[in-house]
């Protein structure tokens, strides 16, 4: 969850970021306040939060024009919903109208190692247009801190994005 709490935190200070709709499954949500013992981000106008049951949020519609998604992280069940086309909450759903539209998703991984049904269903996604950016942070910036470890990922990721951001360049 240090992932999702720094990408939401650099989401919603981007001025290359409108809107942010977050969905947490059930047991995303006790997972975010077992392990960083806060509630969930409420406090930022840019951010929304809808219920995983939610059929009604703007992005279970193609006709909403969001133009991204980020499952971080992912457990390898939500990765093999999505791969096999099974919208029965609203992160799969919205996963299958972002692959639909030809839009970006991105999938971080958070289990390891990964078997082969954890190999076939991302290679499925990747084919279907999706991207899997799995939560390995690199360490040719020396980082000092653990914030600066998961900025490594994070950064990514918001290259991904192609939203301006902070990050050690190789070479620079």
């Amino acid at each position: 969850m240090l992932y999702a709490q720094r990408l939401l935190n650099k989401l919603a200070t981007s001025d290359a970021v409108q809107d942010i709709g977050v969905v947490f499954s059930k047991n995303a949500e006790s997972i975010w306040i077992s392990e960083l013992n806060k509630p969930l981000p409420t406090d930022n106008k840019k951010i929304t939060i809808y219920n995983s049951n939610d059929f009604s949020a703007p992005f279970a519609s193609g006709s909403a024009q969001y133009n991204s998604m980020i499952i971080c992280p992912a457990s390898m069940g939500i990765v093999g919903r999505i791969a096999g086309g099974i919208s029965n909450c609203l992160i799969t759903r919205a996963a299958d109208v972002i692959l639909k539209e030809r839009r970006k998703l991105i999938v971080v991984p958070r289990e390891t190692p990964y078997n082969l049904i954890h190999l076939k269903n991302m290679e499925t996604i990747t084919l279907a247009g999706g991207i899997i950016c799995p939560a390995n942070p690199s360490f040719y910036n020396n980082p000092k801190s653990i914030e600066e470890v998961i900025d490594t990922v994070v950064n990514r990721i918001l290259d991904l994005l192609k939203i301006p951001n902070d990050a050690f360049r190789w070479g620079e």
